[in-house]
């Protein structure tokens, strides 16, 4: 037989030392301890967030203001790129000395852009069968990460269909239909198709002809796109231009205003949580002029440091190898190095994933000295130097402000693909130069602006794994005089 006992019996003495304990919680919740209020921060602490918070915020509101020059149109408009949200703009040529609207533009392939805007329902893309040719559709988010590239290297070349799919859309998609979820409602999609010369431009324009994009609520029906309204308040400024002339609270309420249907990446928190002790909360508006005294101070100043850290920091972005600036990962996707980020986002915005191609980059030559277009200089190539690609490769020229340097044979760039004479044991040296080298060597010219400095980008498309890892080094811009 078991025999009951009480509770009070099994903790005999031990219920005074209970009733104390909750005598002393009951007196806790009638008189609370005071909660110390967090010191303010010291204006070093104030001024260093300040600078990260710009950092942070420059890639989204940079694509912010691209897209309103991209999109600010009422029907697509080749010459310039630019086309209404979720309808393609497809470049019938390579771009010229008159394009501005992106920096470092390329002229090895025709782009295909599409600002894409999946707030409401997803937005279904068909790409056609491209015959083998090279081809990859990029597709970043408003923070600039690449997170989807369909393409030779990843899909294939065969014809595939799929869809953009918003954050948190739940709904069923077509079974011949695969999902693509974008981090961000709102993106850009940069298609770069081989383009073998002008005499290639009909086949290119075939394959982008086939290239479709339709709201899931038409798709399989006949579409015609909704008419768009242009917006004569919108500058056509460069967007980099127009976003270094904000003042702070013009740039952190756009930030803050964007991050309401643009959230942050999931492993943002730690910067979140920094931002947050100077007011700056993503999601939430933000009103300068109410913010402390000593927050608008640091924010203002955060401007112009911001700048001059961005702009003056793309030339030592990368490993130096042979004074060509390496830029490998992070690329393309960036993690927490926000600063890398928004480098890229101002030197390159719709940077590739390092594995679709990589961009050495030049500002120098051999001795350190900056490229003058005054002068003449020479790239050689051995055997063993030239660019080790699955794809193609080239070397292209820019001006001072990050654009085609105009010159008398529209060339601005030279590459593989170009008729270019090699040395009988294989070598190859370009001439980077303002004036003709002479008609035997035109072939090999890559002119040089009219005047003022420039510098110059490799790129290499499907790189191969030796110039991922180091193995391939480009040989360094030499001055001849």
């Amino acid at each position: 037989m078991i025999r009951r006992v009480p509770f009070t019996c099994l903790v005999h003495g031990q219920m005074l030392l209970l009733a104390g304990s909750f005598l002393a919680v009951s007196l806790w919740l009638v008189f609370p301890r005071t909660v110390q209020a967090e010191a303010p921060l010291a204006d070093d602490e104030v001024n260093q967030i300040a600078i990260e918070a710009y950092l942070y915020a420059y890639p989204v509101v940079l694509m912010d203001v691209t897209r309103q020059v991209g999109t600010n149109t009422e029907y697509p408009d080749p010459a310039e790129l630019s086309a209404p949200v979720n309808q393609f703009a497809h470049a019938p040529t390579f771009p010229d000395a008159t394009f501005t609207d992106v920096v470092r533009p390329n002229a090895d392939t025709l782009y295909s852009s599409l600002w894409f805007d999946v707030t409401q329902e997803p937005l279904v893309i068909h790409v056609p069968d491209s015959g083998g040719r090279y081809y990859l559709l990029p597709m970043i988010d408003m923070w600039t990460d690449v997170f989807a590239s369909p393409g030779k290297r990843t899909t294939g070349t065969a014809e595939q269909t799929f869809a953009i799919v918003g954050p948190n859309w739940k709904g069923k998609l077509p079974e011949d239909v695969e999902m693509i979820r974008a981090p961000t409602s709102v993106g850009w999609m940069i298609g770069r198709t081989q383009t073998d010369g002008r005499a290639d431009y009909a086949n290119v324009h075939e394959f982008q002809l086939g290239l479709t994009a339709v709201p899931l609520s038409a798709w399989g029906k006949e579409y015609t796109p909704p008419k768009a309204k242009l917006d004569p308040a919108i500058s056509s400024d460069p967007p980099s231009e127009q976003v270094a002339r904000m003042d702070a609270a013009e740039f952190f309420g756009r930030f803050a205003e964007l991050t309401k249907v643009n959230p942050p990446h999931p492993n943002d928190y730690p910067i979140l949580a920094r931002m947050k002790r100077i007011g700056l909360e993503p999601g939430k508006p933000f009103a300068f002029n109410k913010a402390a005294p000593q927050v608008q101070k640091a924010l203002t100043e955060a401007i112009s440091l911001g700048n001059e850290r961005i702009t003056g920091g793309l030339a030592s972005a990368g490993t130096s190898v042979n004074n060509w600036g390496m830029i490998l990962s992070p690329i393309g996707t960036y993690g927490t190095d926000y600063y890398r980020r928004a480098l890229i986002a101002y030197g390159g915005l719709g940077a590739n994933v390092v594995e679709d191609a990589i961009y050495p980059t030049a500002y120098v030559d051999a001795d350190g000295q900056l490229f003058d277009s005054g002068k003449e200089y020479v790239l050689h190539f051995t055997k063993d130097e030239i660019p080790p690609v699955r794809a193609f490769w080239s070397l292209t020229m820019y001006n001072e402000k990050q654009a085609f340097a105009d010159n008398p044979i529209n060339r601005y760039a030279i590459g593989d693909r170009d008729a270019m004479k090699f040395e009988d044991d294989g070598s190859l040296t370009i001439y980077i130069q303002r004036n003709s080298p002479g008609k035997d060597k035109e072939s090999n010219w890559l002119p040089a602006p009219k005047s003022g400095g420039f510098s110059m980008n490799l790129r290499l498309y499907w790189p191969k794994p030796e110039a991922l890892d180091g193995t391939w080094k480009p040989p360094a811009v030499t001055r001849q005089r």
